[in-house]
């Protein structure tokens, strides 16, 4: 989910009572040593928070243990350094067992990220050796980061694989209320990795061809004119049956198999994808575009109407984008990397607004009545975040 390292740096605080939650000291724990990081999350006076034990870690091999005592307000748990997601665990239900992630941590500050907790983000110094400032000429350092982003679309549309076999289970066992649930917890991962589209595209077609063209088949709106000779398919055809008709018909079991078919064929589509740092930079503008012409408006999630998942879908694929241009962006103009910095964070403190962990994916449904009061405030935000976003690819390919 969306991520961002603010500008001004945050203290740790320490949340719920010293039953629940974690104290915060100077110091890890280890275990099997290596150095561990307790995360509890817990309510206290109504207030869901997020606490860590340790306020500094030595460099090296980090293990992030993660509690849900008695948040329900949060559901993931991020680690982020210059605009980058460095680790996650996501659906951290209440009362479940600690999951955990190791990361190999170079000195420098880092952010631990608890979206929707009352103190949402808390500071991580990393002791050691820093990180090496990148070296080499422009173009070198914005290539590796080229390197980086593909490998971050390639983690999304696997995870994406997941979501969608998922989704096809509880569709295939006819549980309604499953297959709706499965159905906002995949379209995330479609959403963040789709600024690649242009690559999407199975071998031996043509990119207007849509029977090879698997953004058409994963992900065509029902406001797009349909291709009669491929037909209507993927999520928006499966939305349709569960959210509309509100039923899994034997139509919808065989959409959502010919789906997972599709997932399938894009993971191996998008292994070999390599990219260029124009690439990122327009692929970052469009999905904030994207955000500005097909979520606020409702179009996107016609029937389910969870826009707004999709919305942060979007603005972390674009931040991601961003974050792996970010070293080299800032040799090239500090200034518009100080702009965008702050500009994320507007974008992603707005919608932090809109989160309810009892609805569909965490987000406040889309309803045409909200979206009537609420979408210039998103609008205010998104606009000028897309226009300096539109800024970068220029700025890049000049350096290169």
């Amino acid at each position: 989910m969306p991520a961002v390292a603010a500008a001004t740096a945050l203290t740790v605080s320490a949340c719920g009572s010293s039953t629940t939650a974690a104290k915060s000291s100077s110091a890890p724990s280890t275990t099997n040593g290596v150095n561990t990081v307790n995360v509890t999350l817990a309510n206290d006076g109504g207030k869901d928070g997020c606490a860590a034990d340790a306020t500094s870690v030595p460099a090296g091999p980090v293990t992030f243990k993660v509690t849900n005592a008695s948040a329900p307000g949060i559901t993931e748990m991020e680690l982020l350094k210059d605009q980058r997601i460095v680790g996650e665990k996501e659906n951290l239900a209440p009362g479940l067992d600690p999951v955990s992630f190791t990361a190999t941590l170079d000195g420098g500050q880092y952010r631990i990220y608890c979206p929707g907790a009352s103190n949402e983000y808390l500071d991580l110094t990393v002791t050691g050796q820093a990180a090496a400032a990148p070296t080499g000429t422009v173009p070198t350092i914005l290539a590796s980061g080229t390197k980086e982003y593909s490998a971050y679309v390639v983690d999304q549309v696997n995870q994406l694989d997941s979501g969608v076999k998922a989704l096809d289970a509880a569709i295939q066992a006819g549980k309604l209320n499953d297959a709706k649930a499965a159905y906002a917890q995949a379209r995330p991962f479609y959403e963040r990795a789709e600024s690649s589209v242009d690559g999407f595209v199975l071998p031996g077609f043509a990119v207007d061809d849509n029977a090879g063209n698997l953004d058409y088949l994963i992900d065509m709106r029902e406001s797009t004119p349909v291709d009669a000779k491929v037909g209507w398919k993927g999520f928006h055809a499966i939305e349709r049956d569960l959210f509309q008709g509100n039923a899994i018909t034997p139509t919808t079991k065989a959409l959502s198999t010919e789906l997972v078919g599709n997932v399938g064929r894009l993971v191996n589509v998008v292994a070999p994808l390599q990219f260029k740092p124009e690439d990122l930079a327009n692929g970052a503008a469009d999905l904030i575009e994207e955000v500005q012409n097909t979520k606020i408006t409702g179009e996107e999630e016609a029937f389910s109407h969870i826009d707004l998942v999709d919305f942060a879908g979007n603005v972390e694929g674009a931040q991601q984008a961003y974050a792996s241009l970010r070293p080299g962006l800032q040799k090239i103009d500090p200034a518009l990397v100080a702009t965008l910095d702050g500009q994320f964070q507007s974008v992603l403190t707005t919608l932090d607004g809109y989160r309810d962990p009892a609805a569909l994916g965490g987000y406040r449904t889309w309803t045409p009545e909200l979206r009537g009061t609420d979408a210039p405030k998103l609008t205010a935000v998104i606009q000028p975040l897309h226009e300096s976003l539109a800024t970068v690819a220029q700025k890049v390919v000049s350096a290169t």
